[in-house]
């Protein structure tokens, strides 16, 4: 009895007992929903704030892209997603090469694939607040690289035109029916290390499913939202003869050719 009663003072000085406490109360809450209070907080604290954050990348709200059309934007679920505002040695080639309007493209293809990847979807206003540029300025951007046949999931396209296969998956078909990297550079406009990343991102995706891992727990390990990783597996079915995918499984870690 003693001993139970010594673990109970103890435990009501630890830092989660503290705050239950203290939320109990400022707001009049009985033990049990201030307890509730507090682990819902965490949730949220953990999810926007423990994130690891490489150079270059940071972290933006995004509407989840389970959102209908129309619905207001204030009362639309928000996910929090990680984007890639500076990849020095992919942006500065794409720069020598095609100036500030193609390295401008190239990050809103990049940052509107990562977004989607993570199950968010970035409106027009969105990416021309990340890239400082004019809404103006972006519309005549993605209308362009539209016409020249590049997908950008933003949240505009994707509630005019559905949910079709994303431009990554049409990268990942074109390597895995044998295409080789310049080609898909020269049909798709992304370079060569994103396109690698593409592959190694497929990769992970494939290997976790090969080691029997579910759908939910691929979307843990990786981060990917449940739209990518069905893509992925779309993909592993529809090319399992690839020999491309055969090199894959086989040597994970020399992706490149």
């Amino acid at each position: 009895m003693l001993d139970q009663t010594l673990a109970l003072r103890l435990k009501s000085k630890s830092v989660k007992e503290s705050i239950v406490s203290r939320i109990a109360k400022d707001f009049n809450l009985t033990p049990i929903l201030a307890n509730a209070y507090f682990s819902q907080i965490s949730d949220y604290f953990l999810t926007h704030a423990e994130v690891k954050l490489s150079s270059g990348e940071f972290r933006y709200l995004a509407v989840d892209e389970q959102e209908p059309a129309g619905k207001p934007l204030a009362l639309c679920k928000k996910v929090p997603v990680t984007l890639t505002l500076h990849a020095p040695d992919e942006d500065l080639a794409i720069y020598q090469k095609s100036g500030l309007k193609g390295l401008r493209q190239a990050k809103i293809l990049r940052i509107t694939n990562e977004a989607v990847d993570q199950g968010g979807l970035l409106s027009y206003e969105d990416i021309a607040f990340i890239l400082t540029s004019s809404v103006v300025t972006i519309k005549r951007d993605t209308s362009q690289m539209r016409r020249q046949g590049v997908i950008l999931p933003s949240r505009g396209w994707r509630h005019e035109m559905g949910r079709g296969q994303t431009h990554k998956a049409q990268i990942l078909s074109l390597y895995l029916s044998g295409y080789q990297f310049s080609e898909i550079e020269h049909r798709t406009r992304h370079s060569e290390t994103a396109i690698k990343r593409y592959i190694q991102d497929f990769a992970r995706v494939v290997l976790l499913h090969k080691k029997g891992f579910s759908i939910d727990q691929i979307r843990i390990s990786t981060g990917f939202s449940h739209r990518l990783i069905n893509e992925y597996l779309t993909l592993l079915k529809a090319h399992a003869r690839s020999r491309e995918l055969k090199r894959i499984l086989q040597s994970p870690k020399k992706r490149g050719r």
